[in-house]
C-alpha cells in the first residue's frame, strides 16, 4: 500500500520542476509592479505558489507578466477574460495551464 502512495505521489510531479533560485529571483523580480493592487496579488501569489508550478504554468504566467499593468489586472479580476487579450491570440500557450495560473491569482 505504502509502494502505491509513493507512485502517486510521483505522479503528481509529472510536468513539474524545482526552480533554480535564479528563476525565482527573475520571476520575483518582473511581479514587481506599477498598481498596488497587482503588486499585493502578485506578491502573495509568488509566496504560495511560484515555487510549485509546473512548467507550463510557469511558461503561462511569464506570458502574463508581458501585458500591462491594467489589462493584468483586467484579467486577474475576470474583468476581461483570457481569450480577449489581443497579446495572447498569436501565442501557443496551454489553455489549461493558463487557467490554472489565472485561478491561483485571482484567489488573492
Amino acid at each position: 500500500m505504502a509502494m502505491f502512495l509513493d507512485e502517486l505521489q510521483t505522479d503528481k510531479q509529472i510536468g513539474k520542476r524545482n526552480m533554480t533560485d535564479e528563476e525565482v529571483r527573475r520571476l520575483s523580480w518582473r511581479c514587481r509592479r506599477g498598481l498596488l493592487e497587482l503588486d499585493i496579488v502578485l506578491q502573495r501569489f509568488s509566496e504560495k505558489h511560484l515555487a510549485m508550478l509546473t512548467e507550463a504554468e510557469l511558461l503561462a504566467f511569464d506570458s502574463l507578466l508581458d501585458l500591462p499593468d491594467n489589462e493584468f489586472l483586467d484579467v486577474v479580476t475576470s474583468r476581461i477574460k483570457i481569450a480577449e487579450v489581443v497579446a495572447f491570440k498569436a501565442k501557443q500557450i496551454d489553455a489549461e495551464a493558463m487557467q490554472s495560473v489565472i485561478n491561483k491569482l485571482s484567489a488573492h
